[in-house]
């Protein structure tokens, strides 16, 4: 898979998760819809409008449990079970060749050459990989694109564009409606692999 990264494209905030149940009595919770990358020790995390730093991550990756400086009991969590934990884009770690934020790949358009299938509403992550949830410009069911390299040739977040592989998704038939360049089609549902 190709890719192309500005300089200085990394969304100013992205998601580290929400805060989920307390454990214990001493300001631990769990995270909810946790990216594990962005909940370092030491990362700076914004919640509830105040800047805090994780001083403690346990758990899982899959149920990471956290302690942040200044939330020293449970009632204070409680109080802010379901908030959103952000950390700033510029104070994100470095992705490799290949890896992008799902910040990054939202309201991407997605083609096939000249032929514009939708744009990506968001990034799923599913059992076996993650996948776009891409939507058509004229409404009706999405289509899941699987980000593997048989399915997405290329990705130019500067562009905000990405290349799909027709064939690969089973989508033949999308590229066979009578158009001209830059023509809007509407997939099929129920086409796409994942």
């Amino acid at each position: 898979m190709d890719s192309e990264r500005a300089a200085g494209r990394t969304p100013q905030r992205l998601l580290a998760g929400r805060v989920g149940r307390a454990h214990g009595l001493d300001g631990s919770f769990y995270v909810a819809q946790a990216r594990i990358r962005l909940l370092a020790p030491g990362t700076v995390v914004t919640v509830d409008q105040t800047r805090r730093a994780v001083v403690r991550l346990a758990g899982t990756a899959q149920r990471p449990l956290v302690s942040l400086a200044g939330i020293e009991d449970r009632d204070r969590v409680q109080a802010l079970h379901g908030l959103e934990l952000t950390v700033e884009g510029a104070r994100a770690p470095s992705l490799g060749d290949g890896e992008w934020w799902a910040e990054e790949l939202e309201g991407c358009t997605v083609v096939a050459g000249e032929l514009v299938l939708g744009a990506v509403a968001r990034l799923i992550e599913l059992p076996s990989c993650e996948a776009l949830d891409v939507r058509p410009p004229g409404g009706g069911g999405s289509l899941l694109v699987p980000m593997v390299k048989d399915a997405v040739l290329a990705v130019s977040v500067d562009d905000r564009r990405i290349e799909v592989n027709l064939d690969f998704l089973g989508l033949q038939h999308v590229a066979d409606v009578p158009s001209r360049a830059g023509a809007r089609a509407r997939p099929r549902r129920g086409g796409g692999r994942s």
